[in-house]
């Protein structure tokens, strides 16, 4: 008998792609119930953001809880940095900038031009993507702030700067160095925390961070991740991040935004960060978590 060739069909196979899967840590009911009902440290409402001509941040309004982390994401330039910088008036330096609408700290409008932009930003200190410690010593770039506000009682600097580094997790890599070694010798993640014991040393209520762990390692960035959620029992702290598995780890609250088509920044929606990384109301915030866009 004749050999028969047997032919079959190609098996397709249905292929499911899906996103990594961003962790995100659950709060304690306590950390929930502040979280949902604590204090407002922060308030803007309507807040539009414009350069000249063009608006960078469209109709803005959200509530900063006190003592909890805000994450603010989105693509690149939706606004995000912008709108972080109107809490503490940054914008007033970039020759153009206008700022319409309101922003209040406990209560009070920081745009009113009564208010004094000196202590506005003694009360919300910024840290920057890039560490920028001051060319002097570890010691200095911690008491400077302090000493521009007159304080120059040796006793008072000595334990402030102490308790600052400490709280900034630094005190026990540069207690041996603190006059001798410049900040510039430190590594980028001791920088930034040098950074950040400098903020801690002027008593600012809030702690602005944009995108503070964009230049450094994974061991560093854990490390500023870890800090983060110690000050947040002290401070409140708004941070600026691309990186979504940041956003879970350290955030109690996330706030997307994005581009309208004339490329003005605007806000989609807001919430507990557990919420807007498993469940978000708006497709848009889903698409962007899961990676589809941006």
């Amino acid at each position: 008998m004749p050999a028969t060739a047997i032919y079959s069909e190609p098996v397709l196979r249905r292929v499911e792609v899906t996103a990594p899967r961003v962790e995100v840590a659950r709060p304690s009911a306590a950390e929930a119930t502040a979280t949902e009902t604590g204090e407002i440290k922060i308030a803007t409402e309507h807040v539009s953001i414009s350069y000249g001509e063009r608006v960078a941040v469209r109709d803005v309004s959200l509530n900063v809880q006190a003592r909890s982390i805000l994450a603010l994401i989105g693509p690149s330039g939706s606004g995000k940095s912008t709108f972080l910088r109107c809490f503490n008036r940054m914008n007033d330096l970039i020759p153009g900038a206008s700022v319409q609408g309101e922003v209040r700290l406990d209560g009070e409008n920081v745009m009113d031009p009564d208010v004094s932009v000196v202590e506005l930003r003694r009360r919300v200190g910024m840290v920057f993507q890039r560490p920028n410690p001051f060319p002097m010593s570890i010691y200095e770039n911690v008491a400077y702030g302090p000493r521009r506000r007159g304080q120059n009682d040796k006793r008072k600097l000595d334990e402030l700067v102490e308790t600052s580094l400490k709280r900034a997790a630094l005190w026990d890599e540069v207690k041996d160095d603190l006059r001798r070694k410049s900040g510039l010798a430190l590594s980028g993640g001791q920088q930034q925390r040098l950074c950040i014991a400098r903020v801690l040393a002027t008593d600012p209520e809030v702690i602005l961070m944009d995108e503070p762990a964009s230049a450094l390692d994974p061991v560093s960035t854990l490390r500023i991740e870890e800090l983060m959620r110690e000050l947040r029992e002290a401070y409140t702290i708004v941070i600026v991040t691309h990186n979504m598995q940041q956003a879970a780890r350290v955030s109690d609250v996330t706030a997307f935004f994005t581009m309208a088509e004339d490329r003005a920044g605007y806000l989609v929606e807001v919430g507990p960060t557990g919420r807007i990384f498993t469940r978000p109301n708006e497709r848009l915030t889903e698409d962007y978590i899961s990676g589809r866009f941006g």
